[in-house]
């Protein structure tokens, strides 16, 4: 399957992205409404708005997965991973690690040289967990108790060679 990378958002994205974050059975609906909040962010005000997007699509044009990420306000050349999902039927087929490279690669030749990751301590978050450990993330923090008692943040990070200049 050729995979095609896009790094801009149209309004039709919207509701695609929305179906492959349902489609994963990991996020409430409070999670979900922030997801499309940041969605809905980046269509209004494009990536001024912190919010950029790089989507991965096959040859047709149907979205795969996507990648949400900002630059920390204030904190030169540091970036947040905010989502990362790929529809769930396509999982374990090494989209999600070819977009997290990709990401990267964006995130770095916009300046960013450090990459942050939360995520959840509860068991559904494991394969997460160790999906972000396989693409050279370490664990960084934990926050426990976090989002509610027992479910501790966890926050993972990874450091990006500096783009050399052509």
């Amino acid at each position: 399957m050729t995979i095609l990378y896009r790094d801009h958002l149209i309004e039709s994205d919207r509701g695609v992205i929305e179906n492959i974050l349902e489609s994963t059975t990991m996020f409430t609906h409070e999670q979900l409404c922030v997801a499309l909040g940041m969605v809905d962010e980046n269509l209004i005000q494009g990536n001024i708005s912190g919010y950029h997007f790089l989507l991965a699509e096959d040859d047709k044009g149907n979205i795969l997965g996507y990648t949400c990420f900002g630059p920390f306000a204030c904190i030169p050349n540091s970036y947040d991973l905010y989502w990362i999902a790929v529809r769930n039927v396509l999982q374990d087929k090494g989209i999600g690690k070819n977009l997290v490279k990709k990401t990267q690669r964006v995130i770095a030749k916009l300046g960013g040289d450090r990459i942050y990751i939360e995520t959840s301590s509860r068991a559904t978050y494991a394969p997460t967990r160790e999906f972000y450990l396989r693409a050279g993330f370490r664990k960084e923090e934990v926050f426990e108790d976090f989002y509610s008692s027992g479910d501790d943040k966890i926050v993972y990070f990874k450091r990006l060679p500096l783009e050399k200049s052509t």
